[in-house]
């Protein structure tokens, strides 16, 4: 059997840097697909993160904030086939001169009703990628199922938001499991809850709980999933050792894109790291999914062929005894379905 089955990553995940330049229509165009899940970061700037999806173009989300869906219209076009175009002369997405970041995922195009759980939800889903969006209405139950479409119960990550009122982005992460969840838009350590993730999903639904912020009846809500795919993906943990000859995590290739969180205090941010900003190591271009700060330079840790190898002793990533979760998705696979190996860089 291959090693993997997708030999060039940037078909369903790639990084894409831009310069805004405060037009009404800026074209961004390189990502190499077209995408269902756009994430854009100014760099330049402090100001808000802009998240937008295929299932609606005309409303964004911000991971720093609480916030309901707004108005993306001011500033976004259009998910393109090859990009996406945005406008308008603000921070958020295309101030002339502001350098962004956006991170775009492929997930399954047009969403597609699914009704494997007690929810009925709208689906796009991408299996080979292990990627999916879930849109869903809550229905207030104590406990419901709703289907993510990823075929397969290595669910690694879910990332729940409601869409209409002021609540909170609940994450679901494996190395946590079921009754644990983090908070994207605080520094906040893992919590336990009888109310929001129940249990570990199974390879066609996962089960919520009645709390507020994922199953209110009647509200709407946006979730983001992401199954582990070999050569592609990885979602786990590791023990900071607070020494600045760090841990190395394994993940079987070589990252394009890394987010990790500290668990068990709150000098732990939501760090993102990407091989677009740091071209060579070590990688000393951090955002902050938790934060609108603008771009910070630290030197923080490694992106390997393999992995990446932690280079500091700082609380933020490398605290002696203390557990991270990461999500990573690849430049290369360690090696491909036809033995082509990954490079250091």
């Amino acid at each position: 059997m291959a090693y993997t089955t997708i030999n060039k990553p940037s078909d369903y995940f790639n990084t894409k840097l831009y310069t805004g330049d405060g037009t009404s229509s800026n074209a961004i165009t390189g990502v190499g697909f077209q995408p269902d899940l756009t994430w854009i970061k100014p760099r330049s700037d402090a100001s808000l993160h802009f998240i937008v999806n295929s299932f609606d173009e005309t409303k964004f989300l911000q991971s720093q904030s609480t916030s309901a869906e707004l108005d993306a219209t001011t500033d976004f076009v259009s998910l393109d086939s090859d990009g996406f175009t945005v406008k308008n002369t603000n921070d958020w997405t295309n101030k002339n001169s502001s350098t962004y970041a956006s991170w775009n995922w492929l997930a399954g195009g047009t969403g597609v009703s699914n009704t494997d759980g007690s929810i009925t939800s709208t689906v796009s889903a991408n299996t080979t990628s292990g990627f999916s969006i879930v849109s869903y209405t809550g229905n207030g139950s104590a406990s419901a199922t709703i289907g993510h479409g990823l075929g397969t119960s290595n669910v690694g990550m879910i990332i729940t938001k409601n869409r209409e009122q002021p609540d909170g982005w609940l994450v679901y992460h494996k190395s946590l499991g079921a009754n644990n969840y983090l908070v994207l838009q605080t520094t906040d350590p893992s919590s336990g809850s009888a109310n929001k993730y129940l249990s570990v999903p199974t390879p066609t639904t996962y089960e919520i709980g009645n709390s507020g912020d994922m199953n209110t009846n009647n509200e709407a809500y946006i979730a983001y999933c992401f199954a582990e795919k070999k050569g592609f993906s990885k979602f786990g943990s590791y023990v900071g050792n607070g020494s600045t000859d760090g841990t190395f995590v394994y993940t079987g290739f070589k990252p394009a894109w890394l987010m990790y969180k500290r668990t068990d205090d709150t000098t732990g941010a939501w760090e993102m790291w990407d091989n677009k900003r740091s071209t060579f190591n070590p990688e000393n271009k951090a955002l902050f999914a938790n934060s609108s700060n603008a771009e910070a330079t630290a030197s923080n840790l490694d992106f390997t062929s393999n992995g990446f190898k932690i280079r500091v002793s700082s609380g933020g990533i490398n605290a002696s005894g203390s557990t991270y979760i990461y999500m990573a998705f690849a430049e290369n696979p360690l090696v491909t379905s036809t033995k082509l190996p990954a490079t250091a860089r």
